[in-house]
């Protein structure tokens, strides 16, 4: 009985990097639905069967706290961690529904930039995740947040030349809100990533 109280050592890292890879095919997906000629009902759908696959990692992850009384790291840093990673995720998959409802067919150049953004910060996140097992990486995992936080940068530069754009050339005022928004939730989801690199640096200077 006391041996199922005892924390599973690569447990929580195993979640983390679970959640990171469904975050970067997700991310994936939304490029891909994103691109020329792309089957958007079809990347929809994958997109919302990763973020009921990232739920159930994110469940495992919150039941396993619920079940361990040690845990490899600060609990509410593994609980903000994995809500973050999360996030990310649900971001996407908000923005692609949005697209459905929307019924866009016709996909801007410039979301189609932020698609990329998010992908890269995804890449990121999937090349970090393992580092957190030894703390002797912290100046990778230093280097690979400072690299999204530089993707995020990107993704604001691009979303505010995206609306300058959008205010001053579309004429069509219900064209303009969607886009307003779909903008909006793209750029959200690059906020995302740029708060997952937050967590992961705080907990290593913690852990310093």
């Amino acid at each position: 009985m006391f041996r199922k109280l005892l924390p599973q050592e690569h447990g929580y890292f195993d979640l983390f990097e679970q959640h990171a890879t469904l975050g970067l095919k997700a991310c994936e997906e939304l490029r891909a639905m994103f691109a020329e000629n792309g089957d958007m009902t079809v990347r929809a759908a994958l997109i919302k069967d990763l973020e009921k696959e990232a739920d159930l990692v994110t469940r495992s992850c919150m039941e396993a706290l619920h079940r361990t009384f040690i845990t490899p790291m600060d609990r509410a840093d593994i609980h903000k961690l994995i809500q973050r990673l999360d996030d990310i995720v649900d971001s996407v998959e908000s923005t692609a529904s949005r697209v459905m409802l929307y019924e866009i067919t016709d996909v801007r150049p410039e979301a189609r930039e932020l698609a990329d953004i998010l992908v890269e910060c995804a890449r990121e996140m999937t090349l970090v995740m393992p580092m957190l097992r030894n703390m002797k990486n912290a100046d990778a995992i230093k280097q690979h947040c400072v690299r999204i936080y530089e993707l995020e940068n990107e993704g604001d530069l691009i979303m505010r030349n995206a609306l300058a754009k959008l205010f001053k050339e579309e004429t069509n005022a219900i064209v303009l809100i969607k886009w307003k928004e779909l903008y909006e939730r793209l750029e959200k989801a690059t906020d995302r990533c740029e708060a997952v690199a937050s967590i992961v640096q705080s907990i290593v200077i913690e852990a310093s």
